[in-house]
């Protein structure tokens, strides 16, 4: 299945319900499948053909979900590029990918411009005020104008519908090519972890860049919902459009869990009254944030588990697992859950050998919505989809019942005195310190043992805590060799726009000038 053929069933079955909504601007199923036309048609006017590359550099907008379904309808291959890096991050991207059309929204055009001259392979300039910039195609004509039927272009469900980079949290940013069928086949997953009904509305607050877009947008329209656009997140206003804007779902990270539960006075006091499901991932929450959402919003709650390289999730911790955490299993609060459907995972040792039952090892993955590769690095793409298995990088573990627990990131792991310390096993322990609202660890330059585990620590508002306190909590919780030797205190910590921390950024002042002993992120 293609992705388009979602948004032209609707159109059809729906013509008149609400696509979406994104402040003054909406628009309905048929007004948004007509849009997509018009987009494909100039996409195939400019020269595009199937998998030329179309680079967009945009906030979320009412527009931005719909060019996904005109790159769907155009064959061509959709770039979406993190508007949050400085230009010359643009730049780098840009140019691996070769895009012949770039995109930008009103607030990017200024720093298109700067790169402009280095961009190689771009022949159009397509900007969402251009009418009056020269050398620039005006997106407002492209949405108001042309033809409104679809192009004569033969799209497969094979063929790759859009190359997403990855965060670049453990290394250079690297293109993965998603496929339509990987796509939609994680679409469908999602949609049996999350239901969606026709007439629902979800909430997208991030960034229609990321791989979050299949929860956060395709999976509420391609089951006939509409979404409700922000282009940035402030607590406050979030808060308050669950409440008052009829959100039936949402997807948002565990910082913006905590964040709205922290800085939102009245945000237990509100009634959300449709509010009906929130699904979150992207990093680890703490148990004390996850049950204050859980009191706080009153509604189901679904974790997923995943990567850019496998369209979004691999695992999902179901509302029923949840709940049944909440009442008599604390423990599966920590867990990934369980495959989705048509995914298989294994544990391998670092020779791609299955791990015993109860042992650790990396998670491998075999399922329907993994990508098609790296954009041009055959060898990294061999190396990560080796033997037929998307190679994660994570460290993991099953239990007995099929619930994933991840332990960490390989490169996160810590070599203590030959001892390997999983980071985020210990901040797990930190998460349980009344005082503590956010931690990372690290490991950092160390004489005797070659790396010592610092902990990097966000207090809670109106809390004093102490280096020596937290220690102090450590050392009857973790082993002598886990038990972090340092403490630091930051008002916040460096994060990618979804949420993970940059843990590379917190580990660079300590390794200038050293050559790390094991592989760093």
């Amino acid at each position: 299945m293609r992705l388009h053929d979602f948004l032209d069933y609707w159109a059809r079955e729906r013509p008149e319900a609400e696509f979406a909504i994104a402040g003054a601007d909406s628009m309905t199923y048929a007004e948004a499948a007509s849009l997509a036309n018009r987009m494909a048609n100039r996409l195939v006017t400019l020269g595009c053909r199937k998998g030329t590359r179309v680079g967009l550099v945009a906030k979320n907008t009412a527009w931005y979900p719909v060019l996904y379904f005109a790159a769907s309808k155009a064959g061509v291959v959709l770039l979406p590029v993190n508007w949050r890096l400085l230009p010359s991050e643009w730049l780098g991207i840009l140019n691996d990918a070769a895009p012949s059309v770039l995109i930008v929204g009103r607030e990017q055009v200024a720093g298109a411009e700067e790169i402009r001259g280095e961009l190689t392979c771009v022949e159009h300039f397509v900007a969402e005020d251009g009418e009056d910039r020269r050398g620039w195609q005006s997106l407002d004509r492209w949405l108001s104008e042309g033809p409104a039927v679809p192009p004569e272009v033969e799209v497969g469900p094979s063929d790759s519908l859009y190359q997403m980079y990855t965060s670049g949290t453990t290394g250079a940013p690297k293109g993965a090519v998603l496929s339509h069928d990987a796509v939609t086949a994680n679409v469908v997953q999602v949609g049996l972890a999350h239901p969606v009904s026709p007439g629902d509305r979800g909430l997208v607050v991030l960034p229609l860049f990321h791989a979050a877009v299949i929860p956060a947008a395709f999976s509420v329209i391609c089951r006939g919902g509409s979404v409700f656009v922000l282009d940035a997140f402030d607590p406050e206003h979030v808060v308050r459009v669950l409440d008052d804007e009829r959100i039936s779902v949402a997807t948002l990270v565990p910082a913006m869990l905590q964040a709205c539960l922290v800085t939102v006075r009245d945000v237990a006091q509100r009634r959300y009254e449709r509010l009906r499901s929130i699904y979150y991932g992207a990093s680890p929450i703490a148990e004390e944030t996850l049950r204050g959402a859980i009191d706080a919003f009153g509604c189901g709650f679904v974790q997923s588990y995943g990567m850019t390289e496998a369209a979004q999730a691999l695992t999902f911790l179901s509302e029923a697992d949840h709940r049944l955490a909440l009442e008599t299993r604390p423990e599966l609060l920590l867990s990934a859950g369980r495959p989705a459907v048509g995914t298989v995972l294994r544990l391998v040792d670092p020779e791609d050998v299955w791990t015993t039952p109860g042992g650790s090892g990396e998670i491998v993955a075999r399922g329907p919505q993994l990508m098609s590769g790296y954009w041009q690095r055959p060898q990294e793409t061999a190396q990560a989809l080796r033997h037929g298995w998307l190679h994660t990088g994570d460290v993991g573990r099953v239990d007995e019942e099929g619930y994933l627990f991840v332990e960490d990131r390989i490169k996160d792991m810590i070599v203590s005195g030959g001892e390997n310390v999983y980071p985020r096993i210990v901040e797990e322990v930190l998460f349980g310190h009344p005082a503590i609202a956010e931690a990372a660890v690290i490991g950092v330059p160390d004489g005797q043992w070659g790396e010592a585990v610092k902990a990097v620590v966000v207090s809670r508002p109106g809390i004093v805590c102490t280096e020596a306190e937290i220690l102090a909590f450590c050392r009857s919780r973790l082993g002598g060799f886990e038990r972090p030797r340092s403490v630091d205190f930051v008002d916040a910590l460096p994060r990618t726009a979804t949420g993970k921390v940059l843990k590379r950024a917190l580990r660079e002042p300590y390794w200038v000038g050293r050559e790390r002993r094991v592989s760093g992120a």
